[in-house]
């Protein structure tokens, strides 16, 4: 069941008063930096990635020194953020190209960052709306997946189609906010195991409720 669109300002206004500011939850100083933490983050939490990437910045303080890297000892460092080899990988040749393609600098648009290893849209969408606060999408990892079927934003599966939904569905200015805000909820009260609906302020409104 798809939510109303007469329902739709109510449940962002509230989300609004819960998230009324959403920072980053990943520590980093500059965009190569966040880059670097997204790849890490996959599939990994955040508080893992941030206790990890100060020893790797520390030993790797550049794209140029991270792209000069040996693949083991980078290894060594991000163990316990898991898929470490490919990760690995990706960390180096992304840190390669950034230096050989584009100068240096983190690119700037969709195209370009899609041409980057271990970066997909999510990631993307990361650094263009949270970073460069040029939003082309919205990010969409598993909490925003899921809570975009719960509240009824989306039918759809594949986080590519759902993404496509909220673009429609969510004015630009908010593509940037929506993402990180659905993210703290789904950690804090609408997690997938056991949603909190009673605490949640969102319930009146929600299809998974059975609103009708």
């Amino acid at each position: 069941m798809l939510i109303k669109k007469s329902d739709l300002p109510k449940v962002l206004a509230e989300l609004k008063k819960l998230y009324p500011k959403v920072v980053i939850p990943l520590n980093h100083k500059n965009a190569w930096e966040l880059l670097m933490a997204v790849i890490l983050s996959a599939q990994c939490t955040d508080a893992r990635v941030n206790q990890i990437t100060p020893h790797l910045f520390q030993k790797y303080p550049t794209a140029q020194s991270l792209a000069a890297a040996n693949i083991k000892d980078v290894e060594k460092i991000i163990h316990s953020a898991g898929f470490y080899h490919s990760k690995a990988l990706s960390l180096i040749e992304s840190s390669k190209r950034i230096c050989e393609v584009y100068g240096g600098e983190v690119p700037q648009s969709m195209a370009e960052l899609l041409t980057l290893r271990g970066v997909a849209r999510k990631t993307a969408n990361v650094l263009l709306g949270d970073y460069f606060n040029k939003p082309e999408g919205v990010v969409v990892d598993t909490h925003v997946k899921r809570l975009s079927f719960r509240l009824g934003f989306t039918r759809q599966t594949d986080p590519v189609k759902i993404e496509q939904d909220l673009i429609k569905l969510i004015p630009k200015d908010r593509w940037q906010w929506i993402g990180i805000a659905l993210i703290l909820h789904g950690r804090s009260i609408c997690p997938a195991r056991q949603p909190n609906c009673m605490a949640c302020p969102l319930a009146p409104w929600c299809p998974k409720n059975g609103v009708k």
